[in-house]
């Protein structure tokens, strides 16, 4: 019997091990996105409980020692020997991949999980895990290090709840990083939360020094959703629309309603999965959108005869909307689970958002007008930006649209050798010309601030001189115009002065990548210069400070007395092109912080902006308040 049970261990430890080699193929990636994702894919199997109506309550806690705590009051994992392995259901899910109850339909209706491999990939890349399983009046624990069972399952007390508590502590020697971000769980959490309505969600950080806490608990679900991601603009009508219906074996949820603002927040879900790239539920929306208005505004004559229908985008400026939809087995394209491919998504989605939309604008014809005549506002709005869009193109010389002259071009015209600095200011400008390796590297001086494209529509912004130049520089065009290939530099870096006004700057040019220009920041073209705080000389030696730590740490090493002399930079003109160069453009020793995008939180990313660079105060001021004891090198003066 225990030569049986040793020759299952080994097989089992075989499955596991390649876990351990390639965790790359099973969580994304070893850097700080992947080691979130450990706790999601726990997260998630207590969501399926949820989802299935047996869980009303999970727990999540950061411990002192960084390792992770999940108690869900679910129904507990199984506990009795699986017949095909011979050992417990609860090793069974730990140990071997594609186990659970995801498959064969028993299990649950729809699940978050599609491949089923959460449990045991956590186990295989944690130092260790401890499951215990409390159901029909038992407490039963096991223990796992790195993948490896410790003992079989084994009853240590008596207990008159159900559910399941998992503790596990990342492998260090798999990880990049192994400290959690409370704020990075806080955002999925939350928006876990939203999507499953009345599951009540707790997150504790016990960690000395950072101890918080945070409930998220709506009843609501995805209308308050939107509510929340909404709050930061101006609703243009007071109530949330939703909707929601089965058609077949698909479960639809649809919240939305309009704001002041421009931009489109439209985010997809399926069984609770994020699908940045959308898919067939999405189009299924948008197409129930665009026909139902169109069709009220040809019958109640808001349309005339003679004008064209109004597009789809011009009827989602402004709209924030949630679909979220349950299916038992849903086709994701690509291993990423970026884009649902389930045809018969489209359908489910299409009949029940035109159906009870049509309904809606019958019953409320007031909102049906605020909505349509902010839709015709953006279609005169698109035509004026289509032709201030065809000045931003790139054409050849014979045509007349040539660079902007302010740019100092590079002579390499292989893009993956070529930078291009957008300098604040004529002075650093002049300075960064001089400087520069003139074969790889350009420079495009900007005027003071750039506009500000929150508080714009697209016609506006088109016609900003700083804007354009800066689309006809990258050549890559906008929106759906945008093509990634004709990039002409690999490295887009913003060079702003180390203050407030330059971050301030380099905010505004942010803001003006994600919102047209997202893909240059997804994969990777997009920096921030850091140019230096301090230049110390002493004894004609000279080094450079770039926060306050590197100065005290300089100045603890060649000594603190009379003979050194600081130099606080307050601008990047403040230098000369030698030590703009030695400090902030050599290739070689200068600092670049690459501009990252994550798809997994485009919400909240996307209520960042609007909190940050919109026209209400008082989010903004809330975000401040909460956020400001996490601000580094404040210059105050």
């Amino acid at each position: 019997m225990s030569q049986e049970y040793g020759a299952d261990q080994i097989q089992i430890l075989e499955g596991l091990e390649a876990v351990r080699k390639r965790p790359g193929m099973y969580i994304g990636s070893t850097s700080a996105r992947g080691l979130h994702h450990l706790v999601y894919e726990i997260v998630d199997n207590a969501v399926d409980e949820a989802l299935a109506g047996y869980c009303t309550e999970i727990d999540v806690s950061i411990n002192p020692d960084n390792s992770i705590t999940v108690i869900d009051n679910g129904r507990g994992i199984p506990v009795e020997i699986n017949k095909k392995k011979g050992i417990s259901t609860v090793e069974v899910v730990f140990t071997i991949l594609h186990a659970g109850g995801k498959f064969g339909g028993g299990g649950y209706k729809v699940s978050g999980g599609l491949h089923g491999v959460g449990a045991s990939v956590v186990n295989a890349l944690s130092d260790y895990l401890e499951v215990v399983v409390e159901l029909d009046g038992k407490k039963h624990f096991q223990r796992y290090e790195r993948g490896k069972v410790i003992k079989p399952l084994q009853v240590i007390g008596e207990s008159d709840r159900t559910g399941t508590t998992i503790t596990f502590l990342p492998d260090k020697s798999i990880f990049e990083e192994t400290v959690f971000d409370y704020n990075t769980l806080r955002q999925r959490l939350r928006e876990m939360a939203f999507l499953t309505k009345g599951l009540k969600i707790n997150l504790h950080d016990k960690r000395e020094n950072h101890i918080r806490d945070d409930v998220f608990h709506y009843e609501g679900g995805i209308k308050e959703y939107v509510q929340y991601l909404n709050q930061s603009n101006e609703a243009l009508y007071p109530e949330v629309l939703y909707f929601e219906g089965s058609v077949g074996d698909v479960s639809v949820e649809v919240a939305m309603q309009h704001n002041d603002g421009y931009n489109e927040g439209c985010y997809s879900f399926v069984n609770n999965i994020t699908t940045p790239e959308g898919g067939t539920h999405l189009v299924g929306f948008r197409n129930a959108l665009t026909k139902t208005f169109n069709a009220y505004a040809r019958k109640n004559r808001m349309l005339k005869d003679n004008e064209p229908n109004l597009e789809g985008e011009d009827i989602r400026e402004g709209l924030t909307a949630i679909i979220s939809i349950k299916i038992p087995e849903p086709q994701f394209e690509g291993q990423t689970k970026q884009k649902l491919g389930n045809s018969e998504a489209r359908g489910a989605v299409d009949s029940t958002v035109s159906e009870q939309l049509t309904y809606y604008l019958e019953q409320n014809p007031s909102t049906a007008k605020i909505i349509i005549e902010k839709s015709v506002l953006s279609q005169r709005a698109r035509d004026a930006a289509r032709k201030a869009r065809d000045l931003t193109r790139r054409k050849s010389p014979l045509e007349g649209h040539s660079l902007p002259g302010k740019l100092a071009d590079c002579s390499d015209k292989n893009p993956e050798n070529c930078e291009i600095y957008i300098v604040e200011g004529d002075s650093a400008g002049g300075s960064a010309k001089t400087a520069r390796t003139r074969a790889t590297q350009a420079i495009l001086p900007l005027r003071g601030k750039i506009l500000n494209v929150e508080k714009a529509r697209l016609d506006r912004i088109l016609t900003n001189a700083e804007i354009r130049a800066m689309i006809t520089c990258f050549g890559t065009g906008i929106h759906e115009d945008f093509d990634i290939s004709k990039l002409r530099y690999h490295k887009i870096i913003i060079m702003t002065d180390a203050d407030v006004d330059g971050a301030h700057i380099s905010t505004l040019l942010l803001t003006f990548f994600y919102r047209f220009m997202p893909e240059l920041i997804k994969q990777g073209h997009v920096y921030l210069a850091m140019p230096p705080l301090y230049k110390i000389e002493k004894n004609k030696n000279v080094w450079y400070a770039y926060n306050d730590d590197e100065l005290n740490n300089i100045l603890a090493e060649v000594g603190r007395d009379n003979n050194n002399k600081i130099q606080r930079y307050k601008g990047l003109g403040e230098m000369d092109a030698e030590q703009l160069w030695e400090t902030t453009m050599d290739p070689q020793r200068r600092i670049l912080r690459r501009v990252n995008m994550d798809d997994d939180n485009a919400s909240e990313l996307n209520l960042t902006f609007t909190t940050l660079m919109g026209d209400d105060v008082e989010p903004r001021r809330k975000f401040i308040e909460e956020n400001a004891k996490y601000a580094e090198n404040i210059d105050i003066t």
